[in-house]
Order: structure tokens, then C-alpha cells, then sequence
């Protein structure tokens, strides 16, 4: 998008993509608050290990707005009135805004951001089922439908947030893990037997841009777009008006890199998936390792030191799989990580 480039932020910080291990929000809100205090960026945890509702994707079908969803054998479905697998996901997410509010509550400084994670519209039309147990992908009036429905209710969502967390500046990642296949038709029909049509990246952008004007009209701060390395859309994103792209680092290829610098240079922001935390309970990377698998290609890329404020880090991927213990030690490396990087920033 034409415009004038923003001031780079000052410093780099750090955060994790959401999902948390356990099963106990109090215990996670804790940790997660205690090791990310400003300015780094705590989170709303998703604890996938309490079963139907606490997924990814039944959390984010839980706030669709005139829709109602329940589980089938083969995943979350589309239906005409809300059962009782709508209510335990609603009744989930509640239970953690409130507990959120408590441990704040009780904080003697607060950090002044919190993020929160919802499935994006592409990603959310590819895991949802239709009546005839179809994707809900297949069809473009669905597709239209579950956009419309979830900016209507990821604005609720955020108002819920935020009077849970007062003051606070509001993040939001938006995850499209399946983007790829979506754009690239690669997802199968229920059959298994074809894949569905893929979806035009115009209407790719159209979707995210519904959703991120809902986002900004309700009081978020930042909205970013997390996707894989694989064929990621960093153009269509950044078209669409997020704020950055939040990426793995691991595989990016040099185009990759060429184009997010590009929007580093053009304010906007890069949540870098930098450490790999893809083997639960393996030693973790060491810190002046991880800076230079950052620095370096910053470096040959031309942009100078002090842009590295425009960088969040964070894990590779989601730390569900970890245990409570190794996911703590995960976000304590990522604090570390951020101030190795700011002391190159710093020069």
C-alpha cells in the first residue's frame, strides 16, 4: 500500500503464537504474564489439551455471529441452532477472559499490551463443515457468510477483552495456517477422492481486509497475519491493510526475505518465528545463534540496525506440545532473544 513510511518502533520484544499445554488458564496466564511483562507482549492462552472448544478452531467458531456450529466425527459443522458443544467453546473462552481479568487484577504493573488469536476467514472456511459435510471452502456464499460473521463477532471479542485488560493496547494475530492449499487448491473435497477449487487471492484480501477494519473499528492496535513459510501471501497481506506478517524463519527463501523487508522499510511490522522450538523437551537454541539467523540476513538485505525495532520474535510454532515447564523455558529464551537483538539495534 502507497504511503508514508512510519516511524520504526523502538524496540524488539517478544510473544508466543497462543496455544499453551495444560489444561489449567489461571496457571497460564500466570506464567505467561509473569515471563512476558513489558514490554513484551503476553497473551491470551489456548489450551487445546481441554478437549472440544478449547481448539483453535472451534475458539474462533465460538464468536461467529448468526452462525452456530457443533462437532461431527469428522470436525466442527455448520448447523442451524446452538447445541451443546457452541456453549462448552463459549463457555471456555469466558471462563479465561474472566481469569484474565483476575490475575491483572492483582498485578502491581500490568504490561501495556495483550494479544489475542483468532482463525482467520480462509483458514476458519477450510476446517468448517457444511450440512452435507462438505468444507465450507467449497462455496463462495459460505465463504462470504463466515467473513461477515466472524468481523462481526471478533469485535465483540475484543470489547470483552479489553475490559478485561484496561488500558491495555489490544494485538490481534489473525492465523491462517492452511492458506497455502486454499490458494493453491490443494484441499481436499470430503471424498478425498478431487480437492477443492482454489480460492482468488483478491477475495483472499477482501476477506482479511472485512476483518481487519472490524478488528480496528473495535480498538485493536495492531493486527497482524500469522502464516506458514510455505507459499506465503506476504503481498496479498499487506494489501489487505495489515500491520505485518508474523512467519516462521526457518525456510524462507531470499525473495521471502526481499519482501518483508520491503515492508520493514515501509513501516510495517515482522513477527519473526525465530526460535525452533519444534522438538518439545530438546535443548533450545542458544541465544547469540538465534540473533545471527536474524542479523544475518538483515544485514545482507542493507537494513540498518535500528530498524530491528520493527521486529516481534517468537517460536517457530505453537508450544501445546511442550510441557508447562519447557513452554515457561520457551518464553524466557524469547525475553533473551529480544534483548540480544536490541543490544545490535542499540549499536
Amino acid at each position: 500500500m502507497a504511503g508514508h513510511a512510519r516511524a520504526q518502533p523502538g524496540e524488539v520484544t517478544a510473544t508466543a503464537l497462543g496455544t499453551w499445554p495444560g489444561e489449567d488458564p489461571v496457571e497460564a496466564a500466570r506464567i505467561i504474564r509473569g515471563e512476558l511483562g513489558s514490554p513484551h507482549v503476553p497473551f491470551l492462552a489456548e489450551l487445546p489439551d481441554r478437549g472440544v472448544g478449547s481448539d483453535a478452531l472451534g475458539r474462533t467458531a465460538s464468536l461467529l455471529v448468526d452462525l452456530s456450529v457443533d462437532v461431527q466425527p469428522y470436525g466442527w459443522r455448520i448447523v442451524d441452532r446452538p447445541g451443546k458443544d457452541l456453549k462448552r467453546a463459549r463457555s471456555a473462552l469466558a471462563t479465561d477472559i474472566n481469569i484474565l481479568a483476575d490475575v491483572i487484577g492483582v498485578e502491581d504493573t500490568s504490561a501495556t499490551d495483550l494479544k489475542v488469536q483468532l482463525r482467520g476467514p480462509l483458514s476458519l472456511a477450510a476446517g468448517l463443515h457444511l450440512h452435507n459435510g462438505e468444507r465450507a471452502l467449497i462455496d463462495y456464499g459460505a465463504r462470504r457468510d463466515l467473513a461477515a460473521s466472524l468481523a462481526a463477532g471478533a469485535g465483540s471479542y475484543l470489547s470483552r477483552v479489553s475490559a478485561a485488560a484496561p488500558g491495555a493496547r489490544i494485538l490481534v494475530q489473525i492465523d491462517e495456517p492452511e492458506i497455502a492449499s486454499v490458494l493453491a487448491g490443494t484441499i481436499p473435497t470430503s471424498s478425498g477422492y478431487r480437492t477443492l477449487r482454489s480460492v482468488p487471492g483478491q477475495e483472499a484480501a477482501d476477506s482479511w481486509r472485512l476483518v481487519i477494519d472490524a478488528l480496528r473499528e473495535a480498538g485493536a492496535d495492531e493486527v497482524v497475519i500469522a502464516v506458514p513459510e510455505v507459499e506465503a501471501p506476504f503481498e496479498r497481506i499487506l494489501a489487505a491493510g495489515a500491520d505485518g506478517i508474523a512467519v516462521p524463519l526457518r525456510a524462507l527463501t531470499s525473495r521471502q526475505w526481499e519482501q518483508l523487508a520491503g515492508a520493514v522499510e515501509n513501516g510495517k511490522r515482522l513477527w519473526a518465528g525465530a526460535l525452533d522450538v519444534s522438538r518439545p523437551g530438546a535443548e533450545l537454541p542458544r541465544v547469540a545463534d538465534v540473533v545471527e539467523t536474524v542479523w544475518r540476513p538483515w544485514r545482507q538485505l542493507g537494513l540498518p540496525a535500528s530498524t530491528l525495532g520493527a521486529l516481534r520474535v517468537t517460536p517457530s510454532e505453537g508450544l501445546e506440545r511442550h510441557s508447562p515447564s519447557s513452554a515457561t523455558a520457551v518464553l524466557t529464551r524469547l525475553a533473551q532473544l529480544a534483548d540480544g537483538l536490541n543490544q545490535l539495534a542499540l549499536g
